[in-house]
């Protein structure tokens, strides 16, 4: 049976878009889109997305509309993979068909998030400590998306996980073989432990001898390493010591909707996209205008972008700190024209 998918046909390296709670939302997103068309700067996307991660059981609640804004895409963001997160198997099986009939392209199981409340459900980092309930909860998405009709037909989506070292220690020689022996599409590994947060360097050193885990379990699963990946000549760099499939990028991504072709992006650019990024995320979440509709997102989600948008020119902290005050889009668009006309 293909479990690949869509990732047999990804140029290599793979570069994919880490997923990211209130960050990497629908408007995030689109801003690599619209980078990377013709015309638009010459930059480039990265060759998968990925959604924020959601909640299983939330999704079979009777609050799930909440949370379907998580999982809203644009056509013009293929291939993109819903991520969730949970304990209960019979869960991920009814949600995995669920996102199968909403047109992702795969279906991702969080196994490595730190979060205190997440964790005391059983689910992300705290999976780590239970491999048993791991391979029930992958078997059980694996069958979930054969569910759906169309999907049953070529073979169901692929599933992937994302996951870290071991919790409070090195535990790749246990933790990493369970997970290879599902038959997973892929596997990205954060290279730092749960007790290690981000405190630490990412261990790169690592992942040659988690790649030879690979290559003598699941020689079909793409393996892709994830840790302080600031700028695309880092990524390509990891990929050419390490010898695998490809790089997800997280932090080294805000702010910077051209990270995906190495552009340096000016001043100016860097400024009227951001405004762009303010105008469609109000767009989206504010208007009521769209399918999220009556499910409205805070604007204060976009003070944490304007962080990474202005940085590294003179005037930047001023800047930083008058948006900080912003409202709305329209505040932004008119600060940055101030701005920029200052600059001329």
């Amino acid at each position: 049976m293909d479990t690949l998918g869509f990732w047999k046909k990804l140029k290599r390296p793979i570069f994919a878009m880490a997923p990211m709670a209130n960050v990497t939302d629908a408007a995030f997103r689109r801003q690599f889109v619209e980078c990377s068309r013709p015309g638009r700067n010459g930059a480039g996307a990265p060759g998968v997305f990925w959604t924020e991660f959601v909640s299983v059981e939330g999704l079979l609640s009777k609050g799930k509309e909440k949370l379907l804004v998580d999982l809203w895409f644009s056509e013009d963001e293929h291939p993109i993979v819903a991520q969730i997160f949970g304990s209960k198997p019979d869960q991920f099986e009814t949600v995995a068909a669920m996102l199968a009939g909403m047109g992702f392209d795969g279906v991702d199981i969080n196994m490595g998030c730190p979060d205190a409340s997440i964790e005391k459900s059983g689910a992300g980092a705290a999976l780590m400590k239970h491999p048993a309930l791991a391979k029930e909860i992958i078997q059980a998405a694996k069958r979930g998306v054969r569910r759906r009709g169309g999907a049953a037909r070529r073979g169901g989506l692929p599933v992937s996980v994302k996951t870290r070292i071991g919790y409070s220690k090195n535990e790749i020689g246990t933790w990493i073989p369970a997970l290879l022996e599902e038959g997973l599409a892929a596997l990205i590994v954060h290279l730092r432990t749960r007790k290690e947060m981000s405190e630490v360097s990412a261990h790169w050193e690592l992942m040659p001898e988690i790649k030879k885990l690979r290559d003598r379990i699941a020689p079909g699963t793409l393996l892709l390493g994830n840790g302080d990946v600031e700028t695309l000549a880092d990524a390509h760099a990891r990929i050419k010591e390490t010898g695998i499939d490809g790089v997800m990028v997280g932090r080294g991504v805000f702010g910077n909707p051209w990270f995906f072709s190495g552009k340096i992006p000016t001043v100016r650019e860097k400024l009227l996209r951001m405004a762009k990024h303010a105008e469609l995320f109000e767009r989206l979440y504010r208007s009521g205008k769209t399918k999220q509709e009556g499910k409205i997102k805070n604007f204060e989600v976009m003070k944490k972008h304007f962080k990474s948008y202005c940085a590294g020119f003179d005037g930047a902290k001023e800047l930083r700190m008058k948006l900080m005050e912003a409202a709305d889009a329209a505040a932004v668009g008119k600060m940055v024209g101030e701005f920029l006309g200052m600059m001329e």
